[in-house]
């Protein structure tokens, strides 16, 4: 399964009155794992960023001046994103952004209209999933770090990028960890069933050294039964030392 945890930046918080994306950020995560792939473009906006925006993200108009436009980049945007799922805090905020932005672009190019990103992404709302699973409660991506105890302490201004891993980490997190403990088909060389790719097992060669076994002393031994002897007076029995065969497997015999 493919997925793009992605964030955006914006000259305001409403496309209808005319606000742009002004910085783009997206992890790909495939198979519940972290491939290392981002997208990250600034973008110009073609107007002026809001102060309370410039606040809360700290990019400048004279930071995107010099960027390339949304119409520069949309091929390779849509390239990343395209049939995989989208993971979006508060997605309705960033999908409106950029379902404007392919709008004006179906205008500036006179190309057939791409239609709502949701039409051809899977969209998953991690605000609405926190809100699910913690109802009542604070559910910014800042809440939940503090509630996962995932350090954002690098998180002083609003960024796309930066964002969009620290909620990759909150949404694998979220949703039962990483699943990706196995090691990647490729890695192995073969294919993942039989060499611990994605989903299959690692198989351990046969010519690996053989495992020590370290037997107890006398000593050892000893303090083993004093301690057994200890439990079998409080609790009135204790088997583990009338195995068959137990001490002699103990001593190596």
């Amino acid at each position: 399964m493919r997925q793009i945890v992605l964030d955006t930046e914006t000259t305001g918080i409403d496309p209808k009155e005319g606000h742009r994306l002004i910085e783009i950020g997206a992890v790909e995560l495939i198979n519940r794992r972290l491939t290392g792939k981002t997208f990250h473009q600034y973008i110009n906006p073609e107007r002026e960023i809001e102060a309370e925006a410039i606040g809360i993200h700290g990019i400048t108009n004279e930071r995107v001046a010099s960027e390339p436009r949304f119409a520069e980049v949309a091929d390779a945007f849509w390239a990343f994103i395209q049939g995989a799922e989208l993971v979006i805090h508060n997605a309705a905020f960033d999908v409106g952004f950029i379902d404007h932005e392919f709008g004006l672009l179906h205008g500036l190019r006179g190309e057939p209209r791409l239609g709502p990103v949701a039409d051809h992404c899977g969209v998953l709302d991690t605000l609405k999933l926190a809100r699910d699973k913690h109802p009542g409660q604070r559910n910014s991506l800042d809440a939940l770090c503090k509630r996962y105890e995932i350090d954002n302490g690098h998180r002083v201004l609003h960024g796309a990028l930066l964002d969009a891993e620290i909620l990759a980490d909150v949404y694998l997190t979220m949703t039962g960890g990483q699943t990706a403990l196995l090691l990647d088909a490729d890695a192995q060389g073969g294919d993942g069933a039989a060499s611990g790719g994605l989903g299959g097992i690692r198989r351990l060669s046969d010519e690996r050294p053989r495992l020590a076994v370290i037997a107890p002393n006398d000593s050892e031994l000893a303090a083993h039964h004093a301690k057994l002897a200890g439990i079998r007076e409080s609790a009135g029995q204790c088997g583990w030392d009338t195995l068959s065969g137990w001490e002699t497997s103990q001593r190596g015999d």
